[in-house]
């Protein structure tokens, strides 16, 4: 069974039992988050909301929270001096799926 959810403008396909990284939550290491906004359910049977399914829910356990690989911005106009370098590092939650319900 997987289901599609949607987190703050994110959609992400999950199955239960599997890792998940998405954009930093407030929440503590080893609390409990719950996703109510699931746009679809699949496995034998597909349910497809509208834009929700109604009743559906996803649990997960957060695990921690790290930081993506360095991505390095260079801006450059030729032959005019203009040079600009940063750098940014991402910070992610990750969260184990525990439940589709």
């Amino acid at each position: 069974m997987y289901a599609v959810i949607n987190d703050r403008g994110k959609q992400y396909t999950v199955k239960a039992g599997e890792r998940v990284r998405i954009d930093l939550m407030n929440a503590e290491p080893g609390s409990e988050v719950v996703f109510d906004r699931v746009l679809l359910v699949g496995g034998e049977e597909i349910r497809v909301g509208q834009p929700v399914v109604d009743g559906a829910s996803v649990k997960g356990t957060v695990l921690g929270e790290h930081k993506d690989r360095k991505v390095i911005v260079f801006k450059k106009k030729r032959r005019k001096k203009y040079r600009r370098k940063q750098g940014h590092r991402q910070r992610y939650t990750d969260i184990q799926v525990t439940e589709i319900l």
